[in-house]
């Protein structure tokens, strides 16, 4: 595969993602896929997810946790294999009521036209105050 069609596999997963289409954005990636997030104290989501089966349960729990505001890929640099995304995002965590802004980077590794591989990194510290609820003073 070449750099501009991982490229375009990725811009098309975010393109699912946005418009709620998680089936559609499943579809683009692989049946072994690994998926790491940092951890998160209080997000249910966080963490390492292995396989189509976690991947999804990962996208239903982060819906039901966090609404976002904003999310916007703002640059796109591929080579070889890897697409790496550099994007921001705003939410409001449903439990607390708290919200954050974040710059992320998600690395995505694409083989045989399927996303094999996501790593994500984000302000952690700013996620967590967000999750956590308010202390009884």
């Amino acid at each position: 595969m070449n750099e501009e069609i991982n490229t375009r596999i990725v811009k098309e997963g975010y393109g699912h993602f946005e418009s709620g289409n998680i089936a559609a954005l499943l579809d683009s990636y692989a049946d072994n896929i690994e998926w790491s997030t940092p951890p998160i104290e209080g997000a249910p989501f966080s963490g390492v997810h292995n396989g189509l089966d976690e991947v999804k349960e990962f996208f239903t729990q982060l819906d039901g946790s966090e609404e976002f505001t904003h999310f916007e890929p703002t640059e796109f640099i591929a080579q070889d294999d890897r697409v790496v995304v550099l994007g921001k995002s705003a939410a409001t965590i449903k439990a607390t009521g708290r919200s954050f802004e974040t710059d992320w980077v998600h690395i995505f590794t694409v083989k045989d036209g399927k996303v094999t591989n996501f790593l994500e990194f984000l302000d952690t510290a700013g996620a967590e105050r967000a999750y956590q609820k308010a202390s009884a003073v």
